[in-house]
């Protein structure tokens, strides 16, 4: 078999996969923020956290909890590292510095899980299980309780019931931040991480709390390597898209990921979700239709940029790439080059950042379609919650070119798309742009950042472009041969993450809260219909022109001119 028709069959198998569990877990999902009772374990967690479940939250409200509930994640993460030192369990392991530490603290809070650090030689097994494998369920959760809290916004008032007397929920009124972020750890990322780690550990991925010891090595001698909660960790991961590994070679590494099977489970644990968030979408909205579209815009992108992908990385340039079949460099043996690029393309389209293999080593066209993924918004599919509420944002702004184009009010799923509601899609995709392109002009226009270059010219400029797409992105991938562990790197990522995690939030909720005000609008005969792949195919346009107007000239300037130049 040639590595091609296996890469092809490999994307077929993943597909049929996620095929399986759309309707299951996308149903499941959409009873869980539905209903209205909860389990015994919930409510030890509201009575300990002091938070009411019943009560129903309007936009500000549901804000307040979400930005009070991550500084607490930040500040109790950043002390863990701090104090890791003098903590049982800490491998020997020194206590982080402060930059650093508030690095990742950013990060994981964030579902970014950027890494600066080597993590088999920075963090013990307190902080690896106590914080950052905790956050990774939490932060994965506060996605999705934002994405469901935008769906609200669009569902009608009396299609959500109180469960006291039935009454309608009052206009403007988005859900409960605490309950949604409860019932997402508990009965969503538990569950599945937990199903998760048992295959991964069958598989041959190791789960121990063991020290540092030595390993042989096949060329002699040794290296010391400390074992960890390996399976669980990359199980929710993945699950919860977030990326950041125990090892630094992370996805590549054969205790986080062993064999060909597993690499190809990985990817389908961090499409899974944000994929049938979709059909949770369409059921909460009553009209599975509606998800359906937004389902087929993901596929779409997903599936292009995949092929993309494999025709960059499989293109012979010289007698080397054909001799080896392909762009060999940087990528696993066990996965090859197909298996490499669907979880590259994966990986860059969602939050999650987990890798296989190492981007910057990708041709210069492959390593601008993993950039080009992130700065789309990763909306296809994107992450957990993340990637919904982001191609709903992308959805009403294709309703507004739609609009200006026939003279008519935009509308979608009954909702006028006025003037506050472009707005405030408008300011949620300029966010992450800013963001990116301020932060790497200046580092390229001071004189310190650019010593942590290890390429200069365009390949170097793609590094340093890369890493704060990244961070902005809430990606956490990176292009090796950037050294961001210094002050300023630690610093401007983790502040990139920060703003380009909570600020776009703050558009999303205060967009939910004003179409949850409105009052439905009739279907007529001038009504776009959004549910029609004419809509879909609008979509993808208005995607694919937005970013390309935004990124072109710094793209021209990094992975496109290396890319024309090799």
């Amino acid at each position: 078999m040639g590595p091609v028709l296996a890469g092809v069959l490999q994307l077929l198998a993943l597909m049929g996969a996620l095929a399986l569990a759309y309707v299951p877990l996308g149903t499941y999902m959409a009873r869980v923020y539905s209903s209205d009772q909860h389990w015994r374990v919930e409510k030890w967690v509201y009575k300990g956290i002091g938070a009411d479940p019943d009560t129903e939250m309007r936009w500000p409200a549901y804000l307040r909890g979400v930005l009070a509930f991550s500084v607490v994640g930040v500040l109790f993460l950043y002390l863990l590292q701090r104090l890791q030192g003098v903590l049982p369990g800490s491998l020997g392991f020194a206590s982080i510095d402060a930059d650093q530490a508030f690095n990742t603290a950013a990060s994981f809070v964030t579902n970014t899980n950027w890494q600066s650090y080597y993590g088999e030689q920075a963090m013990g097994h307190v902080v690896q299980v106590g914080g950052l494998a905790v956050q990774n369920f939490v932060s994965a959760a506060v996605g999705m309780a934002v994405a469901v809290a935008l769906v609200r916004g669009f569902a009608l008032p009396h299609s959500r019931l109180r469960s006291s007397g039935g009454t309608p929920i009052r206009s403007g009124e988005l859900g409960n931040f605490w309950s949604d972020m409860v019932r997402g750890v508990t009965r969503i990322l538990l569950p599945l991480a937990f199903v998760a780690a048992v295959v991964l550990v069958a598989c041959g991925a190791i789960q121990n709390f063991s020290g540092i010891h030595e390993v042989g090595q096949f060329m002699g001698g040794s290296q010391q390597w400390n074992g960890g909660a390996v399976a669980s960790t990359e199980a929710i991961k993945e699950v919860g898209t977030n990326g950041g590994g125990i090892f630094n070679a992370n996805s590549a590494h054969p205790f986080e990921n062993p064999t060909p099977f597993t690499n190809l489970f990985e990817i389908f644990l961090l499409l899974v979700i944000p994929f049938a968030l979709t059909r949770t979408f369409g059921i909460m909205v009553g009209s599975v239709r509606q998800g359906h579209a937004i389902l087929a815009t993901m596929v779409t992108i997903w599936v292009g940029f995949v092929a993309l992908m494999m025709w960059t990385e499989f293109a012979h340039h010289g007698p080397a790439f054909e001799i080896a079949g392909g762009a060999y460099e940087g990528k696993e043996v066990r996965f090859g080059v197909g298996g490499s690029s669907i979880f590259a393309v994966s990986t860059t389209l969602t939050s999650t950042g987990a890798v296989d293999s190492f981007h910057s080593s990708f041709t210069g066209l492959g390593g601008g379609i993993t950039m080009l993924g992130m700065m789309l918004g990763e909306i296809a599919p994107g992450g957990t919650g993340s990637g919904l509420y982001g191609m709903l944002i992308m959805a009403i702004i294709a309703v507004f070119i739609a609009g200006l184009m026939v003279g008519r009010t935009p509308e979608y799923l009954g909702r006028k798309i006025g003037t506050r509601e472009i707005k405030l899609a408008a300011c949620y995709i300029l966010v992450t742009p800013a963001l990116v392109l301020v932060f790497t002009a200046a580092a390229m226009a001071l004189p310190t950042p650019g010593h942590s270059m290890t390429n200069s010219g365009a390949h170097g400029f793609s590094e340093i472009l890369y890493a704060y797409t990244s961070a902005s992105n809430n990606n956490g991938s990176a292009f090796a041969g950037l050294n961001a562990d210094t002050q300023w790197f630690n610093s401007t990522l983790g502040i990139a993450m920060l703003l380009g995690r909570f600020v776009p939030m703050v558009f999303v909720l205060a967009l939910a809260g004003s179409l949850a005000e409105q009052r439905p609008v009739p279907v007529t005969a001038g009504t776009l219909r959004t549910e029609k792949p004419l809509f879909t195919g609008l979509l993808v346009g208005a995607i694919l022109i937005i970013t390309g107007l935004t990124y072109f000239p710094a793209l021209a300037l990094g992975p496109l001119a290396e890319g024309l130049a090799s």
